[in-house]
């Protein structure tokens, strides 16, 4: 299991993306291709497919305690199974870290896509992680069409419960714990810095902000499911910029590696 400081990367499926790669990054070029091929080899599938994991993230808390970052493409019955590979791992892979559902105290959903919230609801359809608030971007579940499955799985049972809990811009969850809007792949996309202090590199988790290496190596490549392209690639810009500075990783929900240098 990876794992670095107190951030534990969860490994919750791994297939291949329903579009060849080409047609889901438009624009790229052979060179941004190359690159690519050298910062994510594991995602180059044969005939120009695309292989991915889906990966949620852990962050240690004190007296046992978690947040989870994510909660990916859930079971079987869940909204991602039109076209991801269901049912996810992550009930036996949070087991195998130690972590029980009810230790998880906050559910940080970059973003209300369909593989990003599967385990929000376990197979009764009530919310997987019991105690636990899930903290979501207000301009987010705003944008989200009621007809959208994610809705009737994710926003209305936790509302019913009280759960749901929505944050407007920069938001301090605990000491060294901030989630960050990164608009542009959804309205409301947020990623999340882990301030991990003195003798551990800081971890930025970046939700879809990129979603393949071809972005990390070219940030002005644009995703063919970004809601705003423009407002996707300044997200990234700024947030690999972030990560430069501050000398963070990156953890990546989709590349095949939890977590990669910003390039």
């Amino acid at each position: 299991m990876d794992r670095h400081g107190q951030v534990v990367a969860l490994l919750d499926a791994t297939g291949s993306f329903f579009e060849p790669v080409h047609v889901a990054f438009p624009g790229a070029d052979a060179d941004d291709w190359a690159r690519a091929a050298l910062l994510d080899p594991g995602a180059a599938g044969p005939d120009g497919t695309w292989l991915l994991d889906f990966r949620c993230f852990a962050i240690a808390r004190p007296g046992g305690r978690w947040v989870l970052v994510d909660a990916g493409v859930g079971p079987a019955q869940g909204p991602a199974a039109g076209w991801a590979p269901v049912p996810g791992r992550l009930p036996a892979v949070l087991a195998a870290a130690g972590i029980a559902p009810a230790d998880v105290e906050a559910v940080v959903l970059t973003h209300l896509h369909e593989d990003h919230a599967g385990w929000s609801s376990g197979e009764d359809g009530e919310p997987f992680f019991p105690a636990a608030r899930y903290l979501v971007q207000h301009a987010e579940v705003a944008s989200l069409d009621r007809t959208d499955p994610v809705w009737d799985w994710t926003v209305a049972p936790l509302r019913a419960t009280g759960q749901l809990h929505e944050v407007d811009g920069p938001y301090r969850l605990a000491p060294g714990l901030t989630l960050l809007p990164t608009p542009g792949h959804t309205p409301g996309h947020q990623s999340v810095l882990v301030e991990q202090g003195p003798g551990a590199r800081d971890v930025l988790v970046t939700g879809d902000v990129l979603v393949h290496a071809v972005q990390l190596g070219n940030p002005a490549v644009p995703y063919s499911h970004e809601r705003d392209r423009a407002a996707a690639r300044a997200s990234r810009e700024a947030l690999l910029a972030r990560a430069v500075e501050r000398g963070a990783l990156l953890a990546t929900a989709h590349l095949t590696r939890a977590f990669v240098e910003p390039a």
